[in-house]
């Protein structure tokens, strides 16, 4: 079993940043996959971003260029940067992580969400 705690959110402006960050309890180099996905009031859980072992990323539309994926897995730590941020990213953001390839949302561990709030 392993655990994911993200830490990070806030309120911020638009236009503002912030960094968030996802700690897994276990190593996690035989973690190939970990994501990013966030469910805003009302709406379905949607990929925000993924990065795996090799360090091959993807990304949403609506975030590419503005948000950026990362793992250190000396640290057992996947972390998303969040820049120029708009009204439309408020959501709760979920931290997401599986030993295998993982296709959509189908991810075998979840953190519990912290919440992005971006002020007009």
């Amino acid at each position: 079993q392993v655990q994911l705690v993200e830490s990070g959110g806030g309120l911020v402006q638009a236009g503002g940043s912030l960094r968030l960050s996802c700690a897994a309890s276990k190593s996690q180099f035989r973690l190939n996959t970990m994501g990013w996905y966030r469910q805003a009031p009302g709406k379905r859980r949607e990929l925000v971003a993924t990065i795996i072992s090799g360090g091959n990323t993807n990304y949403a539309d609506s975030v590419k260029g503005r948000f950026t994926v990362s793992r250190d897995d000396a640290k057992n730590t996947v972390a998303l940067q969040l820049n120029d941020l708009k009204p439309e990213d408020t959501a709760v953001y979920y931290c997401a992580a599986d030993y295998g390839a993982v296709l959509g949302p189908n991810y075998a561990y979840w953190g519990q969400g912290t919440q992005v709030t971006v002020s007009s």
